[in-house]
């Protein structure tokens, strides 16, 4: 049995956190896969917010959460930026969100031109550390093997070495013996 992968322990971090009748946020929803996860995991009872700025992204995730079987009365998907991401969430949900999956780089499938941006990600970085409940976490999975992906990478991780210690726990989950332009994980820790 080796380690888990990047995708899967960012799943088991958020696990631990989230549970049926939380608010979770899908800050990238590409095709669908952390949304269908966040979906199964909160229930009807909990609310999944999505995000993306490419419409191929929003309707390839919609099909996905219905052909999975799921109404979408508790999926909220939004075309937009998730540096936007504290506009769309109701006030009355601010520091109450459970957990923030970021999977970064570009949509497969789509054109690879259309990245996330370091600008962008870390302004949402920002917004979703505000709109977490204490305990609640961020995970964000980096591709420095693309182009950009790599300068990317570094601004998520120097953004996050500067968080104070009172304010987040920061962990990096990745493999040191493997290729540098490997996938791998953030996760941060509301305190």
């Amino acid at each position: 049995m080796g380690f888990a992968s990047v995708l899967s322990y960012a799943h088991q971090l958020v696990k631990e956190r989230a549970h049926s009748g939380d608010r979770v946020i899908d800050a990238t929803v590409g095709n669908g896969n952390d949304t269908l996860f966040l979906a199964e995991l909160v229930g009807r009872r909990g609310i999944v917010y999505g995000f993306d700025i490419q419409q191929a992204a929003v309707e390839n995730t919609r099909a996905r959460i219905i052909a999975a079987g799921h109404r979408m009365e508790h999926i909220r998907l939004v075309l937009d930026s998730h540096a936007h991401m504290a506009r769309h969430i109701p006030p009355e949900e601010h520091g109450r969100i459970a957990a923030v999956m970021f999977n970064l780089g570009y949509l497969p499938g789509a054109d690879p031109s259309v990245i996330t941006q370091a600008p962008s990600t870390i302004e949402a970085l920002e917004a979703a550390l505000g709109l977490l409940r204490p305990r609640g976490i961020i995970t964000a999975v980096l591709y420095p093997g693309h182009e950009g992906g790599d300068a990317e990478a570094a601004a998520v991780e120097a953004w996050a070495g500067k968080l104070a210690k009172d304010t987040a726990q920061v962990l990096s989950y990745r493999f040191i013996n493997g290729n540098p332009r490997s996938p791998y994980l953030i996760a941060i820790e509301k305190r």
